[in-house]
């Protein structure tokens, strides 16, 4: 376990110090903000409900429910029964650019909602699946590179994400709202 705290250390100070740029310093806190990702999720909703209608009201109930679960299990249970300490309270020479915040580490919050909702999504559009996992990814990675998070907690959060992404998208189209099959 020393061995793989080491190695994530070691990788946060390569991803958080060694390769900062003012290209990174600009925009990671701009794309590590939720508050700035609020206009797209509400355009997606919006896009999702007048498009697809009934289908797409139920994609948004999945989002929500989803996003409302991994929000909930993360915030309030597993980074509560692990407490790690954020990097920018336990590291010297961290390339902070945003508050530290005062929540635990592991898993990341970000990384968990966003890769849950990338999931929900891409099992209803797989062809956009990359564009998902993408932003996703990319969320995920400010948190290293803004300084408030290890590479384990974005990729335990991405994990995590994925699965609680994919079991509710299997309740939501595989159970409770199953599509009707054609009479043969």
């Amino acid at each position: 376990m020393d061995l793989l705290l080491s190695i994530d250390q070691s990788l946060f100070y390569f991803l958080n110090v060694t390769i900062a740029n003012p290209v990174f310093d600009f925009l990671m806190p701009i794309i590590t903000e939720r508050n700035n990702w609020f206009v797209i999720y509400f355009a997606l909703i919006v896009f999702l409900i007048v498009k697809y209608k009934q289908k797409g009201l139920i994609i948004v109930l999945a989002m929500l429910v989803a996003v409302g679960i991994s929000d909930y299990l993360t915030s309030h249970i597993i980074k509560e029964a692990v407490g790690r300490l954020r990097p920018c309270w336990t590291l010297q020479n961290v390339h902070l650019l945003v508050p530290c915040g005062g929540g635990k580490s592991f898993p990341s919050a970000h990384a968990v909602n966003n890769f849950t909702l990338a999931t929900v999504l891409a099992y209803k559009f797989k062809k956009y699946q990359w564009i998902f996992y993408s932003v996703a990814s990319l969320i995920a990675f400010s948190r290293i590179s803004v300084g408030v998070h290890y590479p384990i907690d974005v990729i335990g959060g991405a994990l995590i994400g994925a699965i609680i992404g994919f079991l509710i998208a299997l309740l939501f189209f595989k159970v409770l709202f199953k599509p009707k099959e054609a009479n043969s």
